[in-house]
């Protein structure tokens, strides 16, 4: 089942949609952001959506105006070109897992089901936290839960793992969490899987290269005066948006022309927008949403 989308009107509030605009959903999963947009287009306006998720294309909304494009959002300005598409009025990007790969024991995402080690977006990825957990050395495994799950003690869980594998392969969620029980402390078991969680999917599925390489296109995309709506989860995310849309980069100093301005290709609009405590109350995947909006200079 996929829940209700998070801060739906305010995300699609700050796209400032033009009835006959072209608009992008990056993150499709159950539609919501989709069919909210579509609702203020005109006839002749165009949404355009991805998902790599296969689960997702059951979700498809039967509207001329709609295309959904099976794909990772990595691929933006590629897929857009094939539909003959350079620029557009406005991008939306729901980033995190959708309830609904939560919700599906199997695909192991969650730490509330017993499940195999999967963790894949979408089922063409190569690489599984089968293969994160069973085939890394010590030191990229700590890397992985100290960059990705901000975990204190990742040396210490890796190098235990490690020990584990060496004598069977860890290959379920289960089996994961016993591995590393001594970590577990009963007051904070579920933070701590969450965090541990977390680390391992994003590596699977490289969420922050695949941000990064989205962020980077966005504004290639975007016409003049186009808007950027973007919801991330965790600080990592969070960050990188944040970063990107104050100074057009990852890492140093902004460009600046040569009278010092910076040079930077968007602009903020507002501040940053939380969830109510009544949308939290109904929608607990809400409490940790963070949506910035961002204009094309």
């Amino acid at each position: 089942m996929y829940h209700n989308p998070v801060l739906l009107a305010q995300s699609v509030d700050g796209l400032s949609i033009k009835e006959n605009g072209i608009y992008v959903d990056v993150t499709f999963g159950g539609g919501g952001h989709s069919k909210e947009i579509l609702s203020r287009l005109g006839p002749e306006g165009k949404l355009f959506a991805f998902d790599q998720d296969e689960d997702a294309l059951a979700n498809s909304i039967d509207d001329e105006r709609f295309t959904l494009i099976q794909e990772n959002f990595r691929f933006l300005r590629q897929f857009l070109k094939f539909y003959g598409i350079l620029k557009v009025d406005g991008i939306l990007a729901d980033f995190g897992v959708s309830s609904h790969q939560f919700d599906e024991a199997d695909r192991g995402f969650s730490i509330r089901f017993e499940a195999d080690l999967d963790m894949r977006m979408s089922k063409k990825n190569e690489r599984s936290a089968y293969d994160v957990v069973n085939t890394y050395s010590q030191e990229k495994l700590a890397k992985v839960l100290f960059e990705y799950g901000e975990l204190r003690n990742a040396n210490a869980m890796a190098k235990e793992m490690i020990a584990h594998r060496a004598e069977k392969p860890i290959k379920t969620t289960e089996q994961l969490k016993v591995v590393l029980k001594r970590f577990l402390p009963k007051m904070k078991e579920n933070k701590i899987l969450a965090q541990i969680y977390q680390a391992i999917r994003i590596e699977v599925n490289e969420e922050i290269e695949v941000l990064k390489a989205f962020l980077l296109q966005a504004p290639e995309v975007l016409k003049k005066g186009g808007r950027l709506s973007m919801i991330s989860y965790h600080s990592l995310e969070d960050r990188l948006v944040k970063r990107f849309i104050r100074d057009g980069k990852f890492e140093g100093e902004a460009e600046k022309d040569f009278y010092g301005n910076i040079d930077v290709p968007l602009k903020k609009v507002g501040g940053l927008i939380v969830p109510s405590a009544d949308e939290i109350a109904t929608n607990n995947r809400a409490r940790s949403a963070k949506l910035r909006i961002a204009e094309r200079i």
